[in-house]
């Protein structure tokens, strides 16, 4: 087994309509890690949750609802994701945020390791999928 490394782990809450500049928020947010080196981040959309507005939002057929909530993880070194959260305040007018602190083991074949921060933070050229706009 490969020996745990200590990180931190952003995770935003946010909901599903929430923009950006005509763009939704949780997008922005992932491009803007990525643009930032970090070293991984994922949006996971909800099935059901409630939050700030005390209404339950659900996938269930019989309620429609338009705005699920979405979870945005980003896991890098502590000082790298604390150096991010200002670009997160930037965009945020809303939602919540939390950090803990992590223990990551990494299996990968790639030497080093994944783009952990601490390996290298280069990335491949952005590209129309990634360029903030």
């Amino acid at each position: 087994m490969s020996t745990p490394e200590r990180a931190r782990r952003l995770t935003v809450y946010v909901g599903e309509t929430d923009q950006w500049h005509h763009r939704p928020l949780f997008v922005e947010i992932v491009h803007r890690a990525f643009a930032a080196g970090l070293a991984g981040a994922t949006a996971i959309r909800g099935f059901e949750g409630y939050g700030g507005t005390n209404r339950i939002h659900t996938l269930r057929l019989l309620s429609l609802s338009e705005d699920l909530p979405v979870a945005v993880t980003i896991i890098d070194t502590p000082e790298r994701i604390d150096a991010f959260l200002p670009t997160l305040d930037e965009v945020m007018t809303g939602g919540m945020a939390t950090l803990e602190d992590v223990d990551v083991i990494h299996y990968s074949l790639q030497t080093p390791p994944h783009r952990f921060s601490w390996g290298l933070s280069a990335h491949p050229p952005e590209d129309d999928l990634t360029a903030s706009k």
